[in-house]
């Protein structure tokens, strides 16, 4: 077991989906998985293993924001050998043609954040997705049926920003979406040479002010989870 995961070896599959909120991870290992177990539920991140379509995946909460993200996503590669790391959830955006329950897949994740400096490296770092995962998600979204925008996202640190023209600049240079966790489980995945991808469903709009209610954010965006889950069994 890690610090905050209570799972022995063998119990976390090599491919796992990692929504924030674990609520949501319990929902999708009763929906979508078969014989799923519980291996950890520490601090109430709760995290199971199970099979779809006869294979092995594994969803685990990440909590919000990038230290949440960084804690769970690095313990999962260093401790249990975690190779591809799926992130899904929630994000706003500021365009008018991205509408609330529209999918944005984060190509590259800008950051407000710090989180870099923790590499110590003598220049600005760029994260980005995993073309192995990303190349999966347009050859499945086809597949499918689905749709979904991609381009450079970013994670931000504070979600109440009391500056009232903050996204109007990300907006400016194309950014689709505003979110807080991607950043910091690419530059993980990066440093741990595994795969990363994050799919987010956009709950929130910036321009028009539309919210998806707290029970839509916890269980109706299933097509972001059904891209992912087929994604994760390639």
């Amino acid at each position: 077991m890690s610090l905050h995961i209570d799972a022995p070896k063998g119990a976390i599959a090599e491919s796992i989906l990692m929504p924030g909120d674990p609520l949501r991870a319990q929902y999708i290992a009763e929906n979508f998985l078969t014989d799923a177990k519980l291996y950890n539920d520490v601090r109430g991140m709760l995290g199971y293993t199970g099979l779809y379509k006869g294979v092995p995946v594994s969803v685990q909460g990440s909590g919000m924001g990038m230290p949440s993200m960084g804690i769970y996503s690095w313990e999962l590669m260093a401790e249990y050998d975690v190779q591809n790391l799926i992130r899904i959830g929630t994000a706003g955006t500021f365009h008018d043609d991205i509408k609330i329950k529209d999918i944005v897949v984060g190509v590259s994740a800008s950051t407000d954040s710090n989180y870099a400096q923790s590499f110590d490296l003598p220049g600005t770092y760029s994260p980005c997705a995993s073309f192995e995962l990303l190349s999966k998600a347009e050859h499945t979204a086809e597949k499918l049926g689905m749709t979904f925008r991609a381009g450079n996202i970013v994670s931000c640190d504070a979600f109440y920003d009391q500056r009232p023209d903050w996204w109007h600049k990300w907006k400016k240079m194309g950014t689709l979406a505003v979110e807080m966790e991607a950043a910091a489980l690419y530059m993980n995945a990066a440093f741990h040479k595994r795969n990363a991808l994050a799919i987010v469903t956009i709950s929130d709009h910036f321009c028009t002010g539309v919210k998806a209610t707290a029970a839509e954010r916890q269980t109706s965006f299933t097509d972001m989870m059904k891209l992912a889950l087929e994604i994760a069994v390639q």
